[in-house]
């Protein structure tokens, strides 16, 4: 009997204990609920999070926020466009406090998530909706063709042949914007030299991208610049099997010189992270502007040339690029962004 009993208190022991551990998790849990963390959602295009490029640079930015600011940060991958709607809606239902579509591609679904899920903040990177935007909604835009203006002072100052190339994503007013900024710059550095212009109508095929580089090189193409997300990659790989000091590429979105170090004179910086870390960080701070448009440019730093362009690029060339640069942000040049526009470039 009284080893019964003294087995009996020691389970009343034990579970007192355990009675006791338990409330001090859930006391726990409930401190953690009641500081939870600010959450910010990403969801990428099918270009994915490792794309060396856009969405990649648009998370550079999220990890800061997490790293600066303790923002709890998570992104989910769409691997086809049907994918944008059920990713948008689920950091929606999770309570993520602004959720980002990255790409002009989430035009379409962005107004009418938002439109589901009225108290939900969301930003949308490369489109401002038509000018449509709703009040939960913020767009940052950016002045590609004044970045891709610099790259074509490069390209048609580093050309031998006179033919440079321009490899395009998907046909569309924005990625049209990086080609005629980059052939206005080609004008105003070499007047004489040629742009081969090709589009992969998608931004992830890889083989398309290094098949379209493959055939301008082989007709004469010594200078390539991208606007096409993982297409690119296809670039990088077919100018690496080219002679060094002969052929060349030109990345963009974010220093790609990593992918072919020998063989990349420059890249086209878009500071999406930048864009991305500020416009969260505002709405953290209770600051957040929905229904408006945020548009970035060479003024505001919000593009620009890769710190690695010195390599390969030439003191006098890079000096020609400041100049430009300079005028731009003056506004004593007004770079084209539409094929009417460039007809009337001088």
């Amino acid at each position: 009997m009284k080893r019964k009993s003294w087995i009996s208190l020691l389970l009343c022991a034990f579970l007192v204990l355990t009675a006791a551990g338990c409330g001090s998790g859930q006391q726990g849990d409930q401190q953690g609920a009641d500081q939870e963390a600010f959450s910010a959602g990403m969801v990428t295009d099918t270009g994915g999070i490792n794309d060396e490029s856009f969405n990649q640079t648009a998370w550079e930015g999220m990890k800061r926020l997490k790293e600066e600011l303790g923002v709890d940060v998570k992104y989910l991958e769409s691997k086809r466009d049907a994918d944008y709607v059920p990713n948008l809606s689920r950091f929606a239902r999770e309570g993520r406090d602004i959720i980002w579509g990255i790409g002009f591609k989430f035009e379409n679904v962005i107004p009418q998530v938002a439109k589901q899920f009225g108290d939900a903040k969301f930003g949308i990177v490369d489109s401002n909706l038509g000018g449509n935007i709703p009040p939960n909604v913020v767009a940052v835009t950016f002045k590609e063709h004044e970045g891709s203006f610099l790259m074509g002072v490069i390209a048609g100052s580093m050309t031998k042949t006179d033919k440079v190339g321009f490899i395009g994503g998907i046909s569309s007013p924005l990625i049209k914007k990086f080609e005629v900024g980059f052939r206005a710059g080609v004008k105003a550095a070499n007047p004489d030299a040629e742009v081969k212009v090709a589009y992969a109508e998608s931004f992830d095929d890889v083989a398309k991208g290094r098949s379209l580089a493959q055939n301008m090189y082989n007709n004469g193409v010594d200078v390539i610049y991208h606007a096409a997300g993982g297409v690119g990659k296809g670039l990088f790989n077919e100018v690496k099997t080219r002679e060094k000091g002969k052929y060349w590429a030109i990345g963009v979105d974010m220093d790609q010189s990593s992918l072919a170090p020998d063989h990349t004179l420059s890249s086209m910086i878009k500071r999406v992270d930048v864009a991305v870390f500020e416009v969260t960080k505002q709405v953290k701070e209770n600051k957040f502007q929905g229904g408006k448009e945020v548009e970035l440019g060479l003024k505001d730093d919000g593009v620009g040339i890769a710190e690695t362009t010195s390599k390969h690029v030439p003191e006098d060339v890079l000096k020609k690029v400041e100049e430009f640069k300079q005028k731009i942000i003056k506004g004593e040049i007004k770079v084209p962004s539409t094929e009417e526009e460039f007809k009337s470039f001088q």
